[in-house]
Formats: structure tokens, C-alpha cells, sequence
């Protein structure tokens, strides 16, 4: 692919928790404010390549498991038991580096993000064509709402030194909590660069990023946490993303930083700003998508040749 790309994708969290902390409450910055990380965009792409069929490294998948006295249980696979799994080789077996390069480039998700197999026999760091940073939240009135949940059945667990008929909720069913944004709007930046697969196109392990590789990451991009409906994730979507295709050589910054969200009714509004910058570089740039949902946003925006499509079917909007 003989070009650059740099975007941003929005996603919108309504009474849901996009990407939580080890407490449970959305993951802040230490000032407080609200951000997911690229982790938590990444994981709903490659469930979803995974759904699809393509081979996906990085992800959790579960193996059988007999014990010693005939019990079945069932535990993550590690790196090598995935990668024996999706290639059929045992990696710790596999002592050319030729092979195992090839073999980790078929993998989808390290064609875009890259890997680090540091595995017996082998010790393997790709970067990433694409690297994606953190989405911060640009809406400032976010804020957490803690629900109780009443669950169906009663704790009978005894504690050290406690009769169960001492307890006196032992005839009550349990509590838990379940923690949501009510709204929030994450922006992330992205760049993608072709270029650094240069060494690895040399030496015979991969075609490098191609432009097919690139439409597999934008079709994906564009709705993947809106297909995520986990529990947690039900009110996560897909509402906003920018794709900037670039000559090979410019440079650009992260372009989410110039972006503001204003909430307002009955359209909330994004505000780009990013006229400036883009427009004077002319027919540096090669083309402007921009995607959103129409139903609840409108884009401010005055770039050259940006043209802007429905996000749901894909339409151009006039």
C-alpha cells in the first residue's frame, strides 16, 4: 500500500461501561478524566475477525483439561498453545524463524497491530502497521452511576468460625452492583504506516500491508463495538470515524486532539478542527471519509473534499 493513513474513531457508551478499572468504574486519567485504551477497541475487532473466521493470535480462547484423578476442567491457552492451535505446528518446536514469521503474518490481527512472541526457541517483536492510541472521553459532563443488582439466589458459603443458621441473611438472596457511564464519547486516534513491514517484505515473510489489508481494518473499524453486545457493552457503538489518506511521506499529528463534542438536542454536534491544518496541504492529501451516525450527530467541518457517509449503511450524505 503506497500511501498513509491517519483517522480517529468515535464510540458512544449510553448506561454502559466501555472500559473499566480494576474497581469497576470507567478508567480515568489522574486528573479524573474519562478515557478507554486501545486495548479495549482492539478486543471487539479481533472478536470479531475471529467470528468471521480469519486467524486471530490474541485472544482468548479455552482448552480441555483432565486432571490426575479424572476431573475435566477447562483453562486459557497460552501463546504457544494458540499459536500450535491456529497453524498446527508447537511453536516451542519450531526452530526457523523463517517459518514462524510467515505463519504470524497470516494472523490477522498481528498483520495490523503487530506482535511481541517471545517463545521458547524463538524471540520475535513486530510493530504494528497500524497503532491506535487512547480514546478520551470529550463529553465533560460524563458520569458514573452505580446500580444494585439483586441476584435470584441466597450466599450460602459459611465463613471461618460462623454457623450458617448465625447468619442472619442466610435466607436472603445476594446483592451485586453493576457500574455504567450514562453517556459518554470516546475519540481515538490512529496512523497507519506500511512502511515498517519494509524489512520483513525483504527477507521473503510477507507481502507487506496491502490495500486489502487496509479495507479489512477500515470495514471493521467501523462497526465492531456496535456488534459487541456484551453486557457491559450493550450500549456501546460505533459513532464516528475519519479516514485520511495521505502521500507516503507526510507526517501528521494525532488528530483526535482537535476534535470537541458539544451534547445538545436533538443532534449533538462534533466539531473537527481540523480545516486548517488539512486544507493547506492540498493535494498532499488524497481523500477525506468521514462516517457518523446522522440520527444523533452532526459534523462540523470545512475540508476540502471531505465527504461524509451514513455510518449504519454506508451512504454518502449530501
Amino acid at each position: 500500500m503506497d500511501k498513509r493513513v491517519y483517522g480517529i474513531i468515535g464510540i458512544v457508551s449510553r448506561m454502559s461501561n466501555w472500559n473499566a478499572d480494576f474497581t469497576g468504574y470507567p478508567k480515568t486519567t489522574s486528573d479524573g478524566s474519562i478515557f478507554g485504551s486501545d486495548k479495549a477497541l482492539k478486543y471487539p475487532v479481533k472478536a470479531m475477525w475471529n467470528q468471521q473466521g480469519e486467524k486471530v493470535l490474541y485472544i482468548k480462547s479455552l482448552k480441555k483439561q483432565e486432571g490426575k484423578k479424572g476431573e475435566i476442567d477447562y483453562i486459557p491457552r497460552s501463546l504457544t498453545e494458540r499459536y500450535d492451535y491456529l497453524f498446527g505446528r508447537d511453536g516451542n518446536q519450531v526452530k526457523d524463524k523463517t517459518e514462524v514469521l510467515k505463519n504470524l503474518f497470516q494472523a490477522v490481527d498481528v498483520k495490523n497491530f503487530g506482535a511481541t512472541f517471545a517463545e521458547k526457541g524463538n524471540n520475535i517483536s513486530i510493530t504494528g502497521a497500524v497503532q491506535i492510541g487512547q480514546g478520551m472521553n470529550k463529553y465533560e459532563n460524563s458520569y458514573a452511576v452505580e446500580q444494585q443488582i439483586l441476584s435470584p439466589f441466597r450466599d450460602d458459603s459459611e465463613k471461618p468460625g460462623e454457623k450458617k443458621e448465625e447468619k442472619e441473611d442466610a435466607k436472603a438472596t445476594t446483592l451485586g452492583t453493576k457500574i455504567v457511564s450514562d453517556e459518554a464519547h470516546y475519540f481515538y486516534p490512529f496512523a497507519i504506516n506500511p512502511r515498517v513491514y519494509d524489512e520483513f517484505v525483504e527477507i521473503g515473510v510477507t507481502d507487506g500491508y496491502t490495500e486489502e489489508d487496509y479495507l479489512k481494518f477500515k470495514n471493521t473499524m467501523l462497526v465492531a463495538a456496535t456488534s459487541f453486545s456484551t453486557n457491559a457493552k450493550i450500549g456501546c457503538e460505533n459513532e464516528f470515524a475519519l479516514f485520511v489518506e495521505t502521500e507516503p511521506d507526510l507526517y501528521l499529528p494525532d488528530l483526535s486532539q482537535y476534535v470537541s463534542f458539544t451534547k445538545a438536542e436533538p443532534l449533538s454536534s462534533v466539531q473537527l478542527g481540523l480545516d486548517d491544518l488539512l486544507n493547506r496541504l492540498g493535494n498532499r492529501i488524497r481523500k477525506i471519509e468521514i462516517y457518523y451516525n446522522p440520527y444523533t450527530l452532526k459534523v462540523e467541518q470545512h475540508l476540502n473534499n471531505g465527504k461524509e457517509y451514513n455510518i449504519f449503511t454506508g451512504i454518502e450524505l449530501q
